[in-house]
């Protein structure tokens, strides 16, 4: 902004229309330190300046500034903010640069109040783990801030199986996984709304698939087992996933035993004859 010099003469009083750096910074509740540096930086300077040196302001600097403020509580450096003033010459010119503000700030409201629901979230599940466990902490975090619903999961599974997670399974690879073991989920709980007995063709094919996704997830590993039927076992359970799980498991479990019996082997034990 090309600034203007005042001749103030011999007289001190300053010209009607115009504050001190001092006044603007009493008006906006910020130091003067602060207004000289962002005159510094070329991000807000002032619109004149007296024959001796001094910064004068006008109420449309104060608006200005107020984008600037406004745009730095918003997380905006100074480069970024340079480039998103919007010039306040005329009334529309106004209204815009409000929008924009108005924009911004319930962008950062929407980030806030995810923010502030993942600490709910993570506050819950800290104190049901119970023990200071940071690695898993971190895991519920980076799921949390995934949207990924079943994040609370991770506090059922000890530190090996996390490792296996962490080695099988990305963030695509990973949600795919839950939103393939929900479907086969509904599809038994169907099976069994359906009354459809346990050793029926249909229900045997389900049950194929249902095991090949725990080949998926284990990677053949049958040493993974007894953890999977372990956290599997949701006793008190206290969420409707977790109660659907538990329905669902009263089905699976003498459906998986004819489907074993079929095959002549036993998963957790010796082949049988």
């Amino acid at each position: 902004m090309k600034q203007e010099v005042i001749n103030m003469g011999k007289y001190r009083a300053i010209p009607e229309g115009y504050m001190t750096v001092g006044e603007v910074a009493k008006k906006i509740g910020i130091t003067i330190r602060t207004l000289q540096y962002y005159d510094k930086e070329g991000v807000f300077s002032p619109s004149a300046v007296s024959d001796g040196g001094r910064r004068l302001y006008t109420d449309k600097d104060l608006i200005k500034l107020h984008q600037i403020l406004s745009l730095k509580s918003l997380g905006f450096s100074l480069d970024d903010i340079r480039g998103r003033l919007i010039s306040l010459d005329t009334p529309a010119e106004v209204a815009n640069a409000l929008n924009e503000q108005a924009t911004d700030i319930r962008r950062k409201i929407e980030a806030l109040a995810d923010s502030l629901t993942e600490i709910e979230k993570l506050k819950a599940e800290v104190l049901q783990i119970q023990t200071v466990d940071f690695k898993k902490y971190a895991d519920i975090i980076v799921n949390l801030q995934m949207k990924n619903e079943f994040y609370y999961l991770i506090k059922h599974f000890d530190d090996e199986t996390l490792d296996h997670i962490r080695d099988r399974f990305d963030k695509e690879s990973g949600l795919a996984f839950m939103n393939k073991f929900n479907r086969l989920s509904d599809e038994v709980m169907q099976l069994q709304k359906d009354n459809v007995p346990p050793e029926s063709e249909r229900s045997q094919h389900l049950v194929k698939e249902y095991w090949d996704m725990i080949i998926e997830f284990t990677n053949g590993d049958m040493s993974m087992l007894p953890k999977l039927m372990e956290i599997g076992n949701f006793d008190g359970t206290k969420n409707e996933w977790e109660q659907k799980q538990a329905l669902a498991n009263t089905y699976l479990e003498p459906a998986l035993e004819i489907y074993f019996s079929k095959l002549g082997v036993n998963p957790f034990g010796e082949e049988t004859k």
